[in-house]
């Protein structure tokens, strides 16, 4: 499936590379094959958003111009923040004065090697800049997991290789991709998808551990994928899944676990005791007056919100006359946590962009939801410009607080389509893309065309 044939964005955009693929058009094994196009398409974006960070990089990230410029990141200051400077060795070792560092163990190892790297180069070459090698050498280490997240993508539906150029070329993606570290995650969680999609639930099962000890929020995964099991009845392969996964997890964290149990759990006690803040609704809400939801109380309300929108996921498809596909189900959770958590980093996007890809690929919605991210993430940094500052005008609270709801709301409307596509399969533009007229869950491993087991319509299918 090439969308330059069929999505009128993309047939639009076709003209930039000489217009759509042509029905003389090659079509043949040749070098540039849609994974090599792909991985090209990224390396440029990726290319494009390190350009975007050069006057950053330039200053030293200094205040306020790192907000003026949208090219803020964590990594810089974290390599000294966080011992890395001085040889520590996270969560076993910290700072005088610091906190552990507050990331999953195999973020932390990313990092540690990251480190390594820079101590050696500034060991050859002490004239370079400590800080700024650190973040070389982190741009081109997060190039890999991109690349990986990419091609998983193209992989995962394996007539549709296109859809993955939403990853690539995403805007967010080449604005976001070097706040954080939340690109290594996403290749974890994208090789699972893959494996899974080709019916191999255990090592499926073992890259999502590994996703989940990157980053906390692939262990929702699990919920859509106990849902379509309750629905299909492959017990058997859920149980793979499971148990790869808490193999996965466990070999890594353990050793931290054992050496030092304070240090390796600071992240789940800091995501635990913080409180609102920036993104979140609840953050928006007491930028126009609003009472501040007590830190105390917020971890029951927003858990308890995120708690019913996956009942109601759960309800949607369990009763919907056509089980939904794996990946709309996984958007949709990853969604309500998104929308529901005490903050929304702006590179939390980045969770989001390969699910809608798999989920909905369609350019012109895709679009509008990512220009509805990218209007939040120019407002968190003008908004950071005057924050706690008396010297400098940012945006005004009000007006982040506005920018905040279009990120929530965009989100929620993306949601609502794909909830649409579940309830009138016949609108889902993976299913109906003309390759299969029997097409159930491309992508969706035991789950494709699988019989219904149970659901809530009140009736058993063999």
């Amino acid at each position: 499936m090439n969308p330059t044939n069929e999505d009128p964005v993309a047939v639009a955009a076709s003209g930039l590379i000489g217009g759509p693929f042509g029905r003389f058009a090659r079509r043949g094994t040749h070098w540039w094959s849609p994974l090599r196009v792909l991985v090209a398409f990224t390396a440029v974006a990726y290319g494009l958003g390190f350009v975007l960070d050069l006057s950053c990089r330039k200053t030293g990230w200094i205040s306020p111009e790192r907000y003026e410029h949208l090219c803020y990141s964590d990594i810089p200051p974290l390599y000294s923040l966080r011992g890395f400077a001085d040889g520590l060795f996270p969560y076993l070792q910290t700072m005088p004065g610091q906190n552990p560092l507050e990331y999953p163990v195999l973020t932390g190892v990313f990092m540690q090697l990251a480190a390594l790297l820079t101590r050696a180069a500034t060991g050859i070459f002490s004239e370079l800049d400590a800080a700024r090698t650190f973040f070389d050498i982190n741009v081109i280490l997060l190039l890999i997991p991109l690349i990986i997240a990419v091609v998983a993508t193209a992989m995962t539906v394996k007539r549709r290789p296109w859809d993955a150029a939403m990853v690539a070329l995403a805007p967010t993606v080449i604005l976001a991709a070097t706040v954080n570290w939340d690109l290594l995650p996403l290749a974890f969680a994208g090789v699972s998808l893959v494996l899974w999609s080709r019916s191999r639930p255990m090592a499926a099962g073992i890259l999502l551990g590994l996703a989940i000890a990157a980053k906390f929020y692939p262990l929702f995964f699990l919920g859509a994928f106990l849902v379509l099991t309750i629905r299909t009845g492959r017990w058997r392969a859920f149980g793979s899944l499971v148990l790869g996964t808490a193999i996965a997890w466990l070999a890594v964290n353990l050793p931290f676990m054992v050496a030092n149990v304070d240090g390796w759990s600071y992240f789940y006690r800091f995501s635990q005791e913080r409180g609102q803040d920036f993104g979140s609704i609840w953050f928006a809400l007491s930028q126009f007056g609003l009472p501040s939801v007590p830190a105390e109380s917020l971890n029951v309300i927003a858990s308890g919100l995120f708690l019913l929108l996956c009942v109601a996921i759960g309800v949607l498809a369990l009763s919907s006359e056509r089980r939904p596909r794996l990946a709309q189900l996984l958007f949709l959770i990853v969604a309500a946590f998104a929308v529901t958590n005490k903050v929304y980093s702006p590179q939390y996007v980045l969770w989001l962009v390969p699910l809608a890809a798999l989920a909905r690929p369609k350019w012109r919605d895709f679009l509008i939801w990512q220009a509805g991210e990218l209007i939040y993430f120019a407002a968190v940094w003008w908004f950071l410009v005057g924050y706690g500052a008396t010297d400098t005008k940012g945006l005004t609270p009000q007006w982040y607080g506005v920018a905040t709801l279009v990120h929530i709301g965009v989100t929620i409307w993306f949601a609502a389509l794909i909830i649409r596509d579940v309830l009138r399969p016949q609108n889902d533009p993976v299913r109906n893309d003309g390759f299969d007229e029997d097409s159930d869950d491309p992508g969706g491993g035991v789950f494709d065309r699988a019989p219904d087991a149970l659901t809530t319509r009140g009736h058993l299918s063999r």
